[in-house]
């Protein structure tokens, strides 16, 4: 990271011109607003009150538990295949997380670069750590990104909010979104124990239908099995996602003494920007 390179990404929240590097860990625009880089190598860039918060350090440790032990590996290669068919050269990850599918993601060569981006700073900083051609902004989703008109070739969203429309404006010309969303079965065993979150029963067709009016549907796979964890992976599944919000501590350490098979399914989806 860069200030040059991060500051290519973005605009002013504030008057929407583009930020550039302003002094040692300073970036701002011809306006005078000006925003200090995390000497971390990062920028925080949330303005105003939010509904949400980012995930915090123990649901991240749960998340790199269980990602670095493979089990989500044939999502991770399938993202990685449909990056490749693009050849990026601007590659953005909007709610990054760890970084596990933007690593993979990211094609080789100097002059590609990514942003990953996610509503918590700790998600932030652990993904440009891993990644040197990796730069980071924490930013809200919901509200106007602070990002530059058609910066980006490609946009990861993977189990993560979506804004149509700022998606929209943020990618070149018929560039790629692809999307990852659970499928209905996905956590079956655990919903049904009351360990997970119920999710929308319609999820892909709600998604097809809000992007359509931006977006042309180009792709679409589907990936299912059940895999046989062993009681600390079904802790840290349950951990690293928003059934830990909801799930207490004690019935989710009781939890692998009942389940040990869990379904896995993800529906992928790849949309060109119209």
């Amino acid at each position: 990271m860069s200030l040059q390179t991060l500051s290519e990404w973005l605009r002013c929240p504030n008057c929407f011109l583009p930020l550039h590097p302003g002094g040692d860990l300073l970036l701002r625009c011809d306006r005078g607003h000006s925003f200090d880089v995390n000497k971390r190598g990062f920028i925080n860039l949330l303005t105003g009150p939010r509904k949400f918060i980012g995930d915090s350090a123990a649901m991240l440790d749960a998340r790199d538990r269980f990602l670095l032990a493979g089990w989500y590996s044939p999502l991770r290669d399938a993202i990685r295949a449909l990056v490749a068919g693009e050849s990026p050269r601007r590659l953005l990850d909007v709610g990054c997380g760890t970084g596990y599918y933007l690593g993979a993601a990211l094609p080789p060569g100097d002059d590609v670069r990514a942003l990953g981006m996610d509503l918590s700073p700790i998600a932030v900083s652990r993904t440009i750590r891993s990644h040197d051609r990796v730069d980071g902004l924490v930013a809200d989703v919901w509200s106007p990104l602070p990002l530059r008109d058609g910066v980006a070739d490609t946009v990861l969203n993977v189990f993560a909010p979506r804004n149509a429309a700022e998606f929209h404006r943020v990618l070149r010309p018929h560039g790629l979104l692809l999307v990852v969303v659970p499928q209905p079965t996905h956590l079956r065993e655990l919903r049904e124990s009351g360990l997970a979150v119920e999710m929308q029963a319609d999820k892909a067709a709600h998604l097809t239908k809000s992007l359509a009016a931006r977006f042309h549907l180009e792709s679409h796979d589907q990936r299912s099995r059940i895999v046989e964890l062993s009681p600390p992976e079904v802790v840290s599944l349950i951990g690293m996602g928003p059934s830990a919000y909801h799930a207490g501590a004690t019935a989710a350490e009781g939890a692998p003494d009942l389940i040990r098979d869990v379904t896995v399914a993800f529906d992928i989806f790849g949309f060109r920007r119209r």
